[in-house]
């Protein structure tokens, strides 16, 4: 016989082994764990200890009903869980295809008979004593869903899609979705796996696990759940005010005095510049942690002429050990480095056998800091650049890979936190208490640890170019708020193609109005490396120039322009990343978040709001002039570049001259005063 019963807060139910857990978690939430093991695994995953709730628990025959604040939760004998909102409007509810068994009786719905014999929970065990998990929920024909993190589709709502949990290079899986029924759900599970939001039923899976854990929570808008999400996992801290402008860089400033000229070049121009990057191999050898001293003679010195001039300097660090680098072996012998199941233990053979270190070992982040402090935080240093968070293995093979918190099918989602954690827990035991790193992947909870995630290594395209709106806005949703591209993508345009310097203004007009702003690019003609080989250790080319001078003097012009909108900007940018950190609430957002209550809000995918009074509508075909744009009802707004006036509420034509793309502030908004000053 099965046992349903109320321990403390909670609803537990028991059968054939299988353990049930449903326990409030915060305000208007629940955490729900089942496992086949002895025990429930006691890591809390993404989730942060909960605040107190008040629950009412109420019984019938038939089940056990746990109501929190907006949320309830109803488990009957045979261990189904549905949850309704504070009004009774069912939110979901677990997909049974079950026989009944003897003495047992159908529920009011009918739905605890089926031959199917599919059950809602299936752990299928694995060699090993661990499980394949598939989780179902039934599907609702007029659910929209929203959030997962970054993938390279252009999709906002993910209705019909199936997603892979993996990192990969430029997908970024952060499981937590925000459903237009007014519930929000997170899957705190950092196993592969796969979610699929099919007509039929939406199903989650993790290929190797010892437990189900998710967590749900109910909010009359999507506001209230970005809230109850963030109390949840945690908020991005405060950005630097810094960060707020614009960034510069390419693939890749081969030396000091090189880097140091494109810095004197902007102030000589008097072109605001808030950050330079130095990307990848400006070090001896990768796992070295530090600069070549051949090319970069003096760094301290660099550093603080940098700052002399009001700019912040950012450094590459990779998590890739090559195996003649000096801190190859000790990394080995302290168990420091990825463990490979099968053949060598080599995860990436980009220019030399590299290893990944092992972020999920704290000691192995503590000794990659510990280097990053000696070599850079020391001579001034204060932002990094993590890159191949995910990290990027040269075959995704992940059954071949293992952590020291468990094999990569079990655990891998969660490196890109660890990655981040480490130097997050470096830099504030050393003081500092305004952090920002850039990573290129992400899990749920990293932006409590200061990641600023960007979009990866994506071609110069304008499919590109879309793809990203939707990535960066299922991002904001799924609670990582600073967010940001490669301008112009990553790979393959050329300085001197007039289709790419289109791209490249269309991006750059768009990125004004994104969380961070940032150039870079390993743009064509490629240099080749000064050097095939150093010290035997092959070294890297270097794309072509990548500073908005490089481009010719009329899209130079278009680009000042969209730098000194962007200072006007950066006050209001401020204020939204304070309503972030405070609140978890996205910077970058769909309309949705502003006007829940107008359907359009729903299915306008390639618009979005940038805080509460920005509304972007960015251009993302080769030669488009002119764009429809929808205008939210409530408030008249104003377009930005001509400064006429539109009434809310309607579908319009509007110009897109290749000086700006579509932009409009509601009418009376502060900001609008702050954009015209110095225009």
């Amino acid at each position: 016989m099965n046992t349903l019963r109320v321990e403390a807060d909670k609803v537990v139910w028991s059968y054939g082994g299988q353990n049930l857990v449903v326990e409030p978690w915060g305000e208007d939430s629940f955490r729900v764990r089942a496992t086949l093991l002895p025990e429930l695994d006691r890591r809390d995953w993404a989730l942060l200890p909960p605040k107190p709730a008040t629950v009412h628990i109420t019984r019938t025959p038939e089940s056990i009903t746990v109501a929190n604040g907006k949320i309830r939760a109803v488990v009957n004998r045979r261990g189904q869980i549905r949850f309704f909102n504070q009004n009774g409007l069912l939110l979901l509810e677990e997909c049974w295809r079950m026989r009944t068994t003897a003495g047992e009786a159908e529920d009011a719905a009918g739905s605890w008979f089926s031959p199917l014999n599919v059950p809602a929970r299936e752990f299928t065990p694995l060699t090993g004593g661990k499980y394949q998990l598939t989780v179902r929920f039934e599907a609702q024909p007029d659910e929209k869903i929203y959030g997962m993190g970054q993938y390279q589709q252009p999709y906002l709502n993910l209705k019909g899609c199936t997603l892979e949990l993996a990192q990969r290079n430029s997908q970024a899986s952060v499981p937590f979705i925000v459903s237009n029924r007014g519930y929000g759900l997170l899957w705190n599970n950092p196993a592969v796996g796969e979610a699929s939001f099919a007509r039929n039923e939406t199903r989650w899976s993790a290929r190797v696990t010892g437990v189900m854990d998710y967590w749900i929570t109910a909010g009359d808008t999507p506001t209230d759940i970005s809230r109850n999400y963030g109390e949840a996992t945690g908020t991005a801290p405060m950005l630097p005010a810094f960060a707020t402008g614009f960034w510069q860089c390419k693939l890749r400033y081969r030396t000091q005095d090189e880097l140091l000229k494109v810095a004197r070049e902007h102030k000589r121009r008097g072109l605001p510049l808030a950050v330079i990057v130095i990307d990848y191999f400006h070090w001896p050898n990768q796992g070295d942690w530090c600069f070549d001293k051949r090319d970069w003679p003096d760094p301290a010195a660099m550093v603080q002429e940098l700052k002399s001039l009001g700019i912040e300097l950012m450094v590459s660090v990779w998590p890739t050990v090559e195996h003649r680098s000096a801190n190859y072996a000790p990394m080995l012998a302290k168990g420091y480095l990825v463990q490979t199941d099968r053949g060598l233990p080599v995860t990436m053979g980009f220019l030399g056998n590299t290893t990944f270190f092992d972020t999920t070992n704290d000691k192995a982040g503590d000794y990659v800091w510990a280097q990053a402090k000696q070599n850079y935080y020391d001579i001034g240093i204060r932002t990094f650049w993590l890159d191949v968070a995910e990290p990027e293995y040269t075959a995704y093979h992940f059954d071949n890979y293992r952590y020291q918190l468990g094999p990569v099918l079990e655990v891998g989602n969660i490196y890109p936190l660890k990655y981040a954690e480490g130097f997050y827990r470096g830099l504030r035991a050393a003081g500092e208490t305004e952090i920002v790193n850039l990573l290129r992947c992400a899990w749920a909870g990293s932006q409590r640890f200061g990641a600023l995630v960007w979009s990866g290594d994506i071609p110069s395209t304008f499919q590109a170019l879309r793809n990203q709106i939707a990535a960066g806005l299922n991002m904001g949703v799924a609670g990582i708020p600073w967010w940001t591209t490669d301008i112009g993508g990553f790979d393959g345009g050329n300085i001197h193609d007039p289709l790419f310097q289109e791209l490249l203004i269309r991006w750059f007009q768009w990125a004004v109005f994104c969380p961070v702003m940032r150039l870079h690019g390993y743009r064509r003609p490629i240099e080749p490396p000064l050097e095939a080989y150093r010290d035997g250790i092959a070294q890297c080319d270097t794309g072509a120039a990548n500073e908005i001078w490089s481009y010719g003097e009329e899209n130079y012009a278009l680009m000042a322009r969209g730098l000194a909108l962007r200072e006007r900007l950066r006050p209001y940018v401020l204020r939204q990343m304070r309503t972030a950190h405070e609140t978890g609430l996205p910077v970058m957002r769909p309309l949705f978040y502003d006007f829940p209550a107008q359907p359009e809000a729903w299915d306008v995918e390639d618009q979005y709001m940038f805080g509460p009074d920005i509304l972007v509508a960015p251009i993302t075909e080769a030669g488009q002039r002119s764009r429809r744009v929808w205008l939210p009802a409530g408030t008249d707004w104003i377009e930005l570049e001509s400064k006429t006036s539109h009434p809310g509420g309607a579908w319009g034509e509007c110009d897109a001259p290749i000086e700006a793309i579509p932009v409009f502030v509601r009418t009376g908004a502060a900001v609008l005063g702050e954009l015209e000053e110095g225009a």
